[in-house]
Parts: C-alpha cells; structure tokens; sequence
C-alpha cells in the first residue's frame, strides 16, 4: 500500500509518499480501506517532534474508509460497512487497522469526508466543553483559535447550549465566517489585546470559561480574560512555544484550569466516549451541526497539506485522500 512516511521528525518536507506493507489484521480489530483522513494538529506535532513508533513511522490518529475485514473478536461490524476511527498512529494511509471499539459507523446522511472530520474534533470540543467546561446556558464562553476544527465544533456546540460566544483568529475574513457557526464576538488578536477586549465585550466581568488549544503566551491571556472562580479547558500547545506560561494570576481570581484530553478519556472511560462521539455523528448526519472542510490534498502531497495548515491558512479540517 502507498503511504505518508517520515524516517526521522521535522518540517513538513520529512513526509515521504512510499510503499509499504498492510497492517496485519488482529482479533480486535478491523481492516479498513481509506476514504478520507483528517489532518488533526496533534499530527503536525508529531511529525515535528513525536516519538517514532518504527521506521519508516506513519503519523496520523483519525481516518474514515470501508470496513475490509473484521477481527475474529469484533462485533458490530461488517464488511463494505462506511466508518470512521480513531488510533494511536498510522492515519496517513491506503489501509488501517484500528481497534473496533475506537471505530464508529457513519450513520446515513454524513459523507465519508465529513465523517473524517468528527470524533476527534467534536468529541475534543464537546469535553472541553461540558464534561470539564461545565458550560450553561446564558454564560460567556471564549475560544482560542476559533477557525480551527476543534474551534468551529466548539463554537457551535456552545451557541447550541445557549451560550455567549467569543472567538479568536488571527484573520477578519476567518472571523466574518465564523459568525455563520454561531460567533456573536470575534477577536483578532493580531490587531487588538485580546483579554482586553474579552473585558470590554463583557463590561468588566471576563468569562465564564474558556477552551485554549494554543498554550503559552496564549494561555496567559486566557486568564486574563475570565470572570472570578471561571474555568479554563487547555486542551494543547498549538503555539509551541518552549517558555511556561505563567499561571500564577489564576489563584487571584479562584479559578482553575482542567488539561483535557481526549485520548486519555477514551481510554479509561471507552463507553461514554464512544457513545459521546456516536451522538455528535448522530447530530451532524441531522444537521444539526457542520463539518467544516478547508481543503482536499491528494496522500502523495502529505507535505504540503502539513505546511498548509503550519502556515495557518486553514478553516477548519484539510483532508488527505488516498
């Protein structure tokens, strides 16, 4: 099979398209031919610096395709069957083999690219969200980098919940488009301080909570920017930067920050993760919510979709296809 491959970590340029072997179907699991990949930021970081589980290593954690084969021990599943799933590694492919309970069906009514654009983004969002965010109705939520794909699923998951929403972008244009999600303020924080401008949207008071992918120097405005005992969802470090944010002025306002990853709660609490992220899909098949897809790169050009949206030219998801 034809696949992103990359020896050693680094600028996008260390992709390589190459063939090599299938994975090996094991009990648990099912062999899925490849649709649609979604490019998650995790990804990106990976290949700038992850571990290499073998070489040559495929990167990559979500991918919808065709159910192949089913393992011996993996039920609810069959063959020519349209899914979408999660993995540790070894999205950037023309086969995968992930484990059953991490894989969902597509319900009718949500394309295989849409589908590839869901458990990830949307399961990430929703926790941040409501399981750690605790968000009501009526209170004021902030997202950092709105127009990426956990942002625009985030914007509208909250706008839904009755929330206020604040989003941040880099881009006018990207924040005029955003307000068809849901965005009732945007902020482009490379023109205006953005916890000074959350205070004067908010007359003083700051937010309720805040969902913050970006880490740093971002993090740091981020708790400038809540209302006493508010709540932050820090949930990556897109901005990478080596310098630790400092967090002490949280403890003036006695407010809390919760680190959110979706990973790790799919592992310790797998059903209410999998019946979290079979709800969304079943949302969006109804409408109720949009998939977001930028753009739409060929696998043989991993490297340039990876640079494409390092270059933060993105809105919402860019997608590999095979």
């Amino acid at each position: 099979m034809k696949a992103a491959v990359y020896y050693e970590t680094g600028a996008p340029e260390v992709l390589k398209y190459e063939d090599v072997a299938e994975p090996t179907l094991f009990a648990d699991g099912l062999l899925i031919d490849v649709a649609a990949i979604a490019i998650q930021g995790g990804d990106t970081l990976n290949r700038l610096g992850g571990a290499l589980a073998s070489k040559p290593h495929i990167v990559g954690y979500q991918a919808s395709g065709i159910v192949r084969e089913v393992g011996a021990n993996a039920t609810g599943f069959t063959p020519g069957q349209a899914v979408v799933a999660t993995m540790g590694f070894g999205s950037h492919a023309e086969v995968i083999c992930p484990w059953a309970v991490s894989t969902w069906a597509i319900p009718n009514g949500l394309s295989l690219q849409e589908a590839a654009g869901v458990p990830i983004e949307f399961g990430t969002a929703d926790d941040c969200l409501f399981e750690f965010g605790h968000l009501q109705a009526g209170e004021t939520v902030l997202i950092q980098a709105g127009a990426s794909g956990v942002g625009i699923a985030a914007i509208q998951l909250a706008k839904a919940a009755g929330a206020t929403v604040i989003a941040t972008s880099s881009s006018d244009e990207r924040l005029e488009k955003l307000k068809k999600y849901g965005l009732d303020h945007g902020i482009n924080y490379t023109k205006v301080d953005c916890a000074k401008t959350v205070m004067e949207l908010t007359n003083g008071a700051g937010v309720n909570l805040v969902l913050d992918s970006v880490g740093g120097a971002t993090l740091e405005s981020s708790i400038a920017s809540l209302a006493y005992r508010g709540r932050i969802s820090w949930v990556g470090r897109a901005g990478r930067e080596e310098r630790p944010p400092e967090v002490w002025p949280i403890m003036q306002k006695n407010a809390t920050i919760t680190g959110v990853f979706l990973g790790a709660e799919m592992g310790m609490n797998p059903g209410r993760t999998h019946a979290l992220i079979e709800n969304l899909l079943g949302r969006i098949a109804k409408k109720e919510l949009d998939v977001v897809i930028d753009k739409t790169f060929p696998l043989s050009e991993a490297a340039a979709a990876h640079r494409y949206i390092e270059d933060r030219k993105a809105f919402g998801r860019v997608l590999l296809t095979p």
